[in-house]
């Protein structure tokens, strides 16, 4: 029996990089690259015709409609439709930005074809990618409701709201600011945090608030 593919479209400006990796995913078997396009405003003209894809590589510095934009667009219009966002920012602004539009996982543009086949092959049967960039040890066997979080003792009020303001784009002294506390003090919440729920990063919270629904990402 014919081995079903991951149909895959590939949203970036840059021509020559689209093109780079169309021929490299060609080299999987179980890959299919359905079409291309060269920003969101095109994906849209495109996928509104061709509605057979699985996962869309998505760029997120492009012309006429970001990837941030075109990412909200198909998770509103396409929920099935899978976004890896493919980047060359690892900065945790951008991440951030780009979960809370509705990609399932991030990966650089410098990663080695084996990371990128593995990326688009998880996101597909589970919906989510995870990587250094994106926690290293993800929650996704937490299910739990804010108020299940604090009647186990997992998190006070505070380090929701801390958690929750780290899903913004303000920065930690920001947060600090609008917590009232010392910049010193929003440290140790981060650090405490981080040890508890064995994360590494703000986009670790991120993914922690999203997948136990502390935020609203629509």
């Amino acid at each position: 029996m014919n081995q079903k593919k991951i149909h895959i479209a590939l949203v970036d400006d840059h021509s020559l990089f689209r093109s780079g990796i169309a021929n490299l995913l060609r080299e999987f078997n179980d890959i299919k690259v359905v079409f291309e396009a060269a920003n969101g405003k095109e994906l849209q003209e495109i996928l509104t015709e061709k509605k057979e894809v699985d996962v869309i590589l998505m760029d997120i510095n492009m012309p006429l409609i970001d990837g941030y934009l075109a990412t909200s667009w198909v998770k509103k219009r396409y929920p099935k439709i899978h976004v890896l966002a493919l980047s060359m920012f690892d900065d945790d602004i951008a991440v951030i930005k780009m979960l809370k539009a509705g990609a399932g996982g991030y990966i650089l543009k410098e990663s080695k074809p084996q990371e990128l086949y593995r990326a688009i092959n998880e996101i597909k049967e589970k919906g989510i990618y995870l990587n250094e960039l994106v926690s290293g040890k993800m929650l996704k066997d937490f299910q739990k409701s804010k108020s299940l979080l604090i009647k186990e003792n997992l998190l006070s009020e505070r380090e929701i709201e801390f958690i929750k303001l780290c899903v913004s784009e303000l920065t930690y002294k920001e947060i600090a600011e609008a917590m009232n506390l010392a910049p010193k003090s929003v440290h140790n919440y981060r650090e405490h945090l981080f040890l508890r729920l064995k994360l590494r990063s703000r986009v670790g919270l991120v993914m922690f608030a999203i997948k136990n629904k502390l935020v609203d990402i629509d």
